[in-house]
């Protein structure tokens, strides 16, 4: 029988990895230094593999460790889900990390913070603000519990909840010339430049696919990193801009001395949902997270579809 590496040995090459650091990790693992090592020598006997870079001063990993690290955190993702169906552990106790992505978090984390802390005081809640791709991989990996989202995106493994309908405005300067408008319809957008997040938002694939912008020359070439970025820059009069209604009900626009008009139906819109790494046993959590986090939208105005 194939000798296999322990639950153990696989926590400690993990912690080692997200710290880059044997001092650090033995901290975080409770252990000393030379017991976390000897894990890690002892890990690399079984696999017949190094996987740690000892020959340089900096943290690396060996193309071998590169593997592994992928393999390990599905496999401690799936005996942590175990663990926890097994001893029947209640709703949002104990830890619970939730990443959410920045074109939601400012509007909506500050509020369901209080909400939890209230609600759910047992609850150590761990927040993770990323890009949709980087927070999809860490549902995959078990590095957290659940992901508030935009939707269409598609992400292999996952199951979701949709709270909500999030319609796009559209948002410029007051000397624009379309900022007299009291509504637009979706080909009005042909007629000005639009200003949107750079590649790897998501909120600029929902944008341009809502809108139907995929085959027009609207979209200019420069790509904000932040929402607020794009109310500056329209605000400078380089352009107009989308802005989901999130945002619009928050205040963004407003503070940036920007005009916001909506769109004549089919109105574009983008939904917002709470995703979880299927077969996890996080449906009743991803529930009770869904419902505060639709607190917080009801109170945007952002209600269910």
């Amino acid at each position: 029988m194939t000798p296999l590496p322990t639950l153990r040995q696989l926590q400690f090459f993990i912690a080692l990895v997200r710290r880059e650091s044997f001092s650090r990790a033995a901290e975080d693992c409770l252990v000393s230094q030379s017991t976390l090592s000897s894990a890690i020598k002892q890990l690399e006997g079984l696999l017949g593999q190094q996987l740690i870079d000892r020959s340089t001063r900096s943290f690396s990993l060996t193309p071998a460790g590169e593997e592994v690290v992928e393999r390990a955190e599905a496999i401690l993702a799936m005996s942590e889900d175990l663990s926890r169906a097994a001893k029947g552990v209640e709703p949002l106790t104990g830890a619970f990390r939730l990443g959410v992505i920045p074109t939601i978090s400012p509007f909506v984390l500050p509020q369901a913070t209080k909400l939890f802390q209230e609600t759910y005081p047992r609850l150590q809640l761990y927040l993770r603000e990323d890009l949709t791709a980087a927070l999809a991989d860490r549902l995959h990996s078990g590095l957290i519990d659940a992901a508030l989202l935009a939707f269409p995106y598609d992400i292999r493994g996952i199951e979701s909840i949709d709270l909500s309908e999030d319609p796009f405005w559209f948002a410029c300067a007051p000397e624009h010339s379309m900022a007299s408008r009291k509504s637009l319809k979706l080909k009005d957008l042909n007629r000005t430049e639009l200003l949107l997040l750079e590649d790897g938002h998501c909120l600029r694939e929902h944008a341009i696919e809502a809108c139907k912008l995929r085959n027009t020359a609207t979209v200019a070439t420069f790509g904000g990193t932040s929402l607020f970025t794009l109310t500056q820059m329209a605000r400078s009069g380089l352009g107009a801009t989308l802005l989901p209604e999130l945002a619009v009900r928050s205040g963004l626009a407003k503070s940036a001395g920007l005009v916001t008009i909506p769109f004549e139906g089919p109105v574009p819109v983008r939904k917002i949902g709470i995703a979880w790494r299927k077969g996890s046993g996080r449906r009743e959590e991803a529930e009770a997270v869904a419902a505060i986090i639709g607190k917080v939208l009801a109170e945007r105005h952002i209600f269910a579809s």
